[in-house]
């Protein structure tokens, strides 16, 4: 399985939605907090090309986007795939 990295915030209920489908489908993933460590948002906006709210979501090092589009993959059939190694 790829690698998911999803930039979050602690109060954040697109957050808490999009790593609740990623443990529905057992996807393990490393979450980094931008409101603990801020100087992981001039990170993220910059390898999400200037996305600036949370989640932003990575699979495989490829940006997906955030909450909505998560869903959208899962929605339409592609986020399995995506997922596979």
């Amino acid at each position: 399985m790829k690698q998911v990295e999803i930039y979050t915030t602690r109060f954040c209920g697109f957050c808490v939605a999009a790593k609740r489908l990623l443990a529905k489908k057992h996807v393990s993933y490393s979450e980094i907090d931008v409101g603990m460590q801020p100087k992981k948002r001039a990170e993220m906006m910059a390898r999400a090309n200037g996305g600036r709210s949370v989640p932003q979501i990575f699979i495989g090092g490829r940006h997906i986007g955030g909450c909505d589009e998560l869903y959208e993959l899962e929605r339409s059939g592609r986020l399995n795939d995506l997922l596979a190694a």
